[in-house]
């Protein structure tokens, strides 16, 4: 089992930044790929980034790409989304994933998930 707490979300302008954190306990965090994921009211979660287990490559949706980070501290167990410049049509719950297989990209290739953090963006 490999249990996921989310933090950092809350409400930010558009425009600002904003970090996500997410913290890892149970099994061997480094034998995990780690994602995140978004869910706005009615709609479908979607991948919005992931980083490879080692943390020597990551992925992102093309909307994202540019302004979203993730990283990874394999030693404190955290992932993290950095959000610079967010837009309006970023908010949602995003929640973070640990996918043992390796770096995917929908929800059915990870095994474990987090509680999920509002993040809202004002314009």
């Amino acid at each position: 089992q490999v249990q996921l707490i989310e933090s950092g979300g809350g409400l930010v302008q558009a425009g600002g930044s904003l970090r996500l954190s997410c913290t890892a306990s149970g099994r061997t965090f480094s034998n995990y790929a780690m994602g995140w994921f978004r869910q706005a009211p009615g709609k479908e979660r979607e991948f919005v980034a992931g980083i490879s287990s080692s943390g020597d490559r990551t992925t992102y949706r093309g909307s994202v790409k540019g302004r979203f980070t993730i990283s990874r501290d394999n030693t404190g167990n955290t992932v993290y989304l950095q959000m610079n410049s967010p837009k309006p049509e970023d908010t949602a719950v995003y929640y973070c994933g640990a996918d043992r297989a390796g770096l995917g990209y929908t929800r059915e290739e990870y095994d474990y998930w987090g509680q999920g953090t509002q993040v809202t963006v004002s314009s």
